[in-house]
């Protein structure tokens, strides 16, 4: 009998070294870190340069805007050119952009630094995702998954504190010289450990999409601009640029369908677990936007704490989010994937009617508790789901499929920033926040959070009417393979 020939999508190995998984959860600490690490630092910047906080808002700006614009491209690019090869190169990107950025003379240089370094983050949030499927078992990509999401939450939580003993230390330079070191041993790593696997399976003839890119860019772009830039507040340029958006994004789904290789074949979104998915990623995004939105001045102006405290507090989420992470992997594993991802969502909903419901007579312990509940559903969720998208993707569009599923929670973070500080700021009735009384803050949370309530509702809803049923869902026979 002829031994059973190896599909083409396995995974290069059944039990990934642990050298090859260290370097993708690497991969994902630097992404995350250079997202949280420089907010601490924009007081100093703006001394620095002598630049208003609106000017000194693009160093973190252009890094989130490179991300979200070019996140999908970069995860196409590895799919066509081969996915080691293109995340050895951002992890350089990354190394090398931050000694730019640590040396940059303006302050216009440092936020076209911090461009170059959002690059090389799309780079490795996408790839890190793609190349979990050559890496480990199928039976083990929870547990991968839950790795990643631990590494990304421990850079959210580090990136404040740390930065700010850098700034203090040393001056704001230190913020971006420390991912120097941090880049290399990743770099390293990464060469040496990530199987270098088959050649890119693409189907003869496909070669990037350049029209397509630079629509969707141009649409990321408008949209996250729309998002951000009105800080709350919605005018004619938020509106132009919304505006911009849809048109750019009718063009894009016009070019895509009239191209031989399209960035994205619009034939993925027949399946309905991967549209589920990116839809309920994208809601619960806003929501969790929303605690970050409001939480600060909840505990500042209504409960009275002191700065430092609230920093601590505020580190309890992503504190949460990093022990949580590889628990909920291995549990997606255990149980399924489609099964955790609706019960994370479900303690979501009791996380935020929590909030809805929060009293300040409950003080500092009612909101931990509310905060804690909403931050395990989500870790719960995330990892199910992004294992449920990823498991069965065809190797040829993990790469694509990965830049997707980053792009939708991008999405939803800048949606949540517009769409729920709106509606904090409306329930406050102050234009000076800093003069608002404990009594409009705490009725300003509990009315966030009940909008939040309905868009988890309705992504409860979503995932129960779009999933596959499990005795369905084939990887041999998946939309993802048409």
């Amino acid at each position: 009998m002829k031994p059973t020939p190896t599909p083409q999508n396995a995974p290069t190995t059944l039990n990934a070294p642990c050298g090859a998984l260290a370097s993708l959860a690497l991969s994902t600490l630097l992404a995350s870190l250079g997202a949280s690490i420089t907010s601490v630092g924009l007081p100093a910047l703006a001394q620095a340069f002598d630049a208003s906080f609106q000017q000194v808002q693009w160093v973190v700006l252009a890094y989130l805007l490179a991300i979200t614009t070019l996140i999908v491209s970069v995860g196409r690019l590895g799919d066509l050119w081969g996915r080691r090869k293109l995340l050895l190169a951002g992890i350089a990107l990354f190394t090398l952009a931050s000694a730019l950025c640590a040396g940059a003379p303006t302050l216009g240089w440092l936020a076209a630094g911090r461009a170059v370094q959002g690059v090389g983050a799309a780079v490795m949030m996408t790839l890190t995702l793609a190349l979990v499927g050559e890496t480990v078992a199928k039976e083990k990509t929870g547990n991968a998954m839950g790795l990643l999401g631990t590494l990304s939450a421990v850079g959210t939580a580090l990136g404040p504190s740390l930065g700010g003993a850098l700034v203090t230390g040393f001056g704001w330079p230190a913020l971006f010289l420390i991912n120097i070191p941090l880049g290399l041993l990743t770099l390293l790593l990464a060469w040496r450990a990530l199987p270098k696997g088959p050649a890119p399976t693409v189907v003869q003839g496909s070669r990037f999409d350049i029209t397509g890119t630079l629509l969707l860019a141009g649409t990321l772009a408008a949209y996250a601009l729309a998002m951000t830039l009105g800080h709350g507040a919605f005018g004619w340029p938020q509106i132009a640029l919304l505006l911009g958006a849809i048109l750019g994004a009718g063009l894009f789904v016009l070019a895509q369908g009239r191209v031989a290789s399209p960035l994205i074949a619009l034939a993925v979104f027949n399946n309905r677990s991967l549209v589920s998915g990116l839809i309920t990623s994208a809601m619960v995004a806003t929501v969790m936007m929303a605690t970050l939105l409001v939480g600060p001045f909840y505990l500042s102006i209504t409960l009275g704490l002191p700065a430092a405290l609230v920093g601590l507090t505020l580190a309890t989420g992503p504190g949460v989010a990093a022990l949580a992470a590889m628990p909920a992997g291995r549990l997606a594993d255990r149980f399924g994937q489609e099964r955790m991802r609706v019960v994370g969502l479900a303690i979501m909903v009791a996380g935020s009617l929590m909030l809805s419901l929060l009293s300040p007579a409950l003080g500092l312990g009612g909101y931990i508790t509310a905060i804690v509940t909403t931050t395990l559903g989500y870790v719960l969720f995330q990892t199910a789901n992004n294992t449920a998208v990823m498991i069965n993707v065809v190797p040829h569009q993990r790469g694509v499929i990965a830049g997707l599923l980053n792009l939708s929670r991008n999405l939803g973070l800048f949606t949540g920033a517009a769409l729920l500080g709106a509606v904090f700021a409306a329930a406050v009735a102050t234009k000076d926040i800093s003069r608002a009384t404990p009594e409009a803050v705490a009725n300003g949370l509990q009315v966030t959070f009940i909008v939040a309530l309905a868009l988890l509702f309705l992504a409860l809803l979503v995932a129960f009417t779009c999933r596959e049923p499990a005795s369905r869902v084939d990887p041999q026979d998946t939309a993802l393979e048409r």
